[in-house]
């Protein structure tokens, strides 16, 4: 038996990278997993993987942009399963097209800024105001927002999407409070920085190198990584924990920002 077996969940985004490993992650322990997604090609090709090792996945469309189709995905998953036990709030808006233009407060267009909280927070709520009312029906469930470590911190890029994940952080404690009392959990994880193709194009070797230089742990993170832990809250094993915000970075966040100088340091007096 997996370790949410039986469930029904709808991740977001899952047609690439993060979405993709969570996706598979709770169908290979046992959860009927609708794969959602604006691009439906790459839901289709995750749904079709996951059906092909033997588990059960269908992919659907979904633009967080318009509530009509968030509606429309939530009504197609409530005919075809009859439940909803798990929504991970995966997607966000990552394009480069976004990205590089979230950069300088002080020459931003709004539209950017709008853009950013359109995807990243406002359809994060979308997706919980349409999911959260099956899930108390059938007894309860679980929410897991994708947020960032970014949104602890401040930077000198990208703005928009930092300030949107610190609002998901806010809106997964809300969530928690209003709905613990239906049996429904809500909590955070904030990635750090996941190499996905998409991640790594927009990055050169020298920003990769410092980013990394200023993680813990010895090695770089993979999808999987985001996964188990998705997987962890999805299941009965995290049953008591709402209202989290949990970093899965290596640590990046949680020391002074000279520490990896002086390990530096350190491994050349050894030297």
């Amino acid at each position: 038996m997996g370790l949410v077996e039986g469930k029904v969940a709808i991740i977001t985004g899952a047609g690439a990278n993060i979405g993709e490993a969570c996706a598979k992650m709770l169908a290979k322990n046992g959860a009927s997993v609708v794969v959602a997604d604006i691009n439906m090609d790459g839901a289709e090709r995750v749904a079709g993987e996951i059906n092909a090792s033997g588990s059960t996945a269908i992919a659907r469309t979904v633009n967080l942009a318009e509530e009509a189709s968030i509606a429309a995905l939530v009504k197609a998953v409530m005919a075809r399963f009859g439940r909803i036990d798990i929504l991970h709030n995966n997607a966000a808006n990552t394009g480069a097209a976004q990205m590089t233009r979230d950069a300088s407060l002080a020459e931003m267009d709004a539209e950017v800024w709008d853009a950013a909280f359109d995807i990243n927070t406002r359809g994060t709520m979308l997706m919980t105001k349409h999911v959260a009312p099956h899930m108390a029906a059938g007894g309860g469930g679980s929410i897991i927002n994708t947020s960032s470590g970014v949104s602890l911190l401040g930077d000198i890029l990208n703005p928009a999407y930092s300030s949107s994940k610190a609002a998901v952080n806010a809106l997964t404690r809300n969530t928690a409070a209003q709905f613990g009392r239906a049996n429904i959990r809500c909590n955070a994880i904030l990635p750090g920085l996941v190499l996905s193709p998409v991640a790594r194009a927009q990055m050169t070797d020298t920003q990769l190198a410092m980013i990394q230089r200023h993680v813990l742990l010895p090695r770089e993170s993979v999808a999987d990584d985001i996964a188990g832990a998705v997987l962890w809250l999805a299941s009965d094993l995290g049953s008591f924990a709402t209202g989290q915000i949990i970093s899965i970075d290596g640590g990046i966040c949680h020391h002074q920002a000279h520490y990896a100088d002086m390990l530096d340091m350190f491994a050349g007096a050894q030297g």
